[in-house]
């Protein structure tokens, strides 16, 4: 029985099942504990407390406190053993996945103008202006400091490694990235970390990447850039190109697919041109499906080995990819 309360207690987070209540709550202070208005007595000054790494809660007006047993116990007037069998029948709605992403990507675009060498990486790679960083919502994991974060907020470690953002051995999967939110309906469904090391591989969390990147911004637009990577992406609106999208890779999925083909269109496939000229058959691949759709294509063709991204670092501005985008080929 006590081993069994023990992983009962282990399975269910006090904060997740208040929060699931619509106990509102902010910090207090900078470790792991939360406080609001007591759920078991009407006040108006908040003094229940909530520590979510011990999983015990006190409230200094009523005096009650405990765990979540305890918790449900007082709140439907409960037994010990009615409260046990409420807790082991209900399932609790999980705890969103976007919600926890939407917090790991707040916190590393909180980190990134505290490490210089992640603003120097972005300058390399032709990102230099603060509002347009912004906008995008780029962020840096620095490495070693998200779990603590997130499980000061009361995310347990078992759910941060099922979503990726933990590896298996509890540390955070990112290090010394770049990272940018992928987001579909206005929600984050992934994070893409780039490596600003040579030695560490770029990646995805494991899931989804979701639809085309940006796509809500540009869904309405008559005429679309389709580029290959982020950086491509980011240099294109730092220099004012808004009708732009991505497809983070080459390979288009059918949600990607889909979605350049909602309805008529002209999409300039805008992708590398490099030496073994990979980028250049794919994007000729790509053209023949979309006008198989109805839909009009431009091969934008960039100087010889390469990408968006790399125009712009060596000096191509915006009037200059606007000629090229006049000079592509249907």
């Amino acid at each position: 029985m006590g081993e069994d309360l023990e992983k009962l207690k282990q399975r269910f987070s006090l904060l997740d099942y208040l929060r699931q209540q619509n106990w509102v709550a902010r910090p207090a202070g900078h470790g792991p504990e939360f406080v609001g208005l007591c759920p078991l007595h009407p006040e108006t000054c908040p003094s229940f407390y909530v520590n979510a790494r011990k999983n015990l809660f006190y409230c200094h007006g009523c005096g009650q406190g405990g765990d979540l047993l305890r918790f449900v116990q007082l709140s439907r007037h409960l037994s010990f053993r009615q409260s046990l069998a409420y807790l082991e029948q209900h399932n609790f709605p999980p705890t969103d996945p976007a919600a926890v992403l939407q917090q790991a990507a707040t916190f590393y675009q909180q980190q990134l103008d505290g490490y210089p060498e992640a603003l120097r990486y972005l300058k390399q790679r032709g990102l230099h202006d603060p509002g347009a960083i912004q906008e995008l919502r780029i962020g840096y994991a620095p490495g070693a400091s998200l779990r603590r974060h997130l499980t000061a907020q009361g995310y347990s470690c078992d759910l941060l490694q099922r979503l990726g953002l933990l590896n298996a051995q509890g540390r955070d999967a990112f290090y010394r990235r770049v990272i940018f939110p992928c987001c579909q309906g206005g929600r984050i469904v992934n994070l893409y970390g780039r490596s600003i090391a040579a030695a560490f591989a770029h990646r995805f969390l494991p899931g989804s990447k979701g639809g085309l990147y940006g796509w809500e911004q540009v869904q309405q637009c008559p005429e679309v850039i389709l580029v290959e990577g982020l950086f491509d992406y980011a240099v294109l609106w730092q220099a004012g190109f808004r009708q732009v999208t991505c497809s983070l890779g080459t390979h288009l999925n059918a949600c990607q697919f889909q979605q350049l083909c909602d309805h008529p269109r002209t999409i300039y496939l805008t992708f590398d041109v490099d030496a073994n000229g990979s980028g250049q058959q794919a994007s000729q691949r790509l053209a023949q499906r979309l006008r198989v759709r109805g839909l009009f294509t431009r091969r934008v063709l960039l100087p010889d080995g390469h990408d968006p991204n790399s125009f712009f670092v060596q000096g191509g501005d915006a009037g200059q990819f606007q000629a090229l985008l006049k000079a592509a080929l249907p």
